[in-house]
């Protein structure tokens, strides 16, 4: 990629220099080529045109992506990581490889994601345009991916056969549309984004929206009083309940009183003798 400034001024140089200011550089830095010389005025009153200077630099956003993470790398304690560079289609992949540096990746990548946020900025700095930088290390993207797919179609295939929705837990753009991608080959399912911010997620359910839940039959009111089945419940396993024991007194017949003996007293009764 080139970026380039035009510039005019009484001398090559002087129009060197406008060029440069424009672009933000210093003249060492960039490159130039004279489209018109410097003519003077004739009799030092008529005609005469400026100098005409094209400047421009070859700026290659990857290449100073690769320096930025470089320097992050090396505050980190890496510095014999190599950087391989390569070119895509509106940006390039920079993939990682050195000695213990798989921590670099985070958990689910957070970390390789927030590195690549950093650098993506430096890249399109550059040349102020939309230019995509993707970090790998050890092809763990593509290993990401074919996991996110799986997923993405496992809970789709449980969405059509249950016909409940299913939310996923918050994910970045790029992951939420490998997602989205999955469920859109199994028939019958949907995908949508909800949530804000970080906590941004993705909802897989029926494509004709979630069933009711069946409900509940409660006109019988034996078998609502009844939660163990039609027979009533008779106790603990097979065995059958103890009869209930009367707390009444047993009745006993009325016992004769036989009249108390005297043997002491005479045969007819008791006799009084006058004095």
């Amino acid at each position: 990629m080139i970026k380039e400034a035009i510039a005019t001024g009484d001398t090559v140089e002087l129009a060197r220099e406008a060029a440069c200011r424009e672009l933000g550089v210093e003249s060492y830095d960039a490159e130039f080529e004279i489209l018109e010389m410097p003519t003077k005025k004739t009799f030092g009153l008529f005609g005469g045109n400026p100098a005409k200077v094209r400047v421009f630099i070859k700026s290659n956003p990857a290449e100073a992506a690769a320096e930025y993470l470089k320097k992050i790398l090396g505050h980190m304690g890496l510095s014999s990581v190599d950087i391989r560079i390569t070119e895509e289609e509106n940006g390039a992949q920079l993939s990682l490889s050195g000695e213990d540096i798989g921590f670099i990746i985070g958990h689910r990548g957070e970390t390789l994601d927030a590195l690549q946020y950093l650098t993506g900025l430096v890249a399109n700095h550059i040349d102020n345009t939309y230019y995509r930088i993707t970090l790998d290390i050890g092809n763990y993207r593509e290993k990401r991916k074919e996991t996110l797919e799986i997923l993405g179609k496992k809970i789709a295939v449980k969405a059509v056969k249950t016909g409940r929705n299913s939310s996923l837990e918050p994910m970045n753009p790029y992951e939420r549309r490998i997602i989205h991608t999955a469920v859109q080959t199994v028939e019958g399912a949907k995908s949508w984004s909800e949530g804000e911010d970080l906590g941004r997620h993705v909802v897989i359910g029926p494509e004709a929206g979630e069933r009711p839940l069946p409900r509940r039959n409660f006109n019988n009111r034996s078998q609502q009083h009844r939660p163990y089945g039609d027979k009533p419940r008779t106790g603990y396993g097979n065995r059958s309940p103890k009869p209930a024991q009367s707390t009444a007194q047993p009745v006993h017949p009325p016992v004769k009183q036989e009249p108390k003996s005297d043997k002491n007293a005479p045969l007819y009764g008791r006799i009084d003798f006058k004095k």
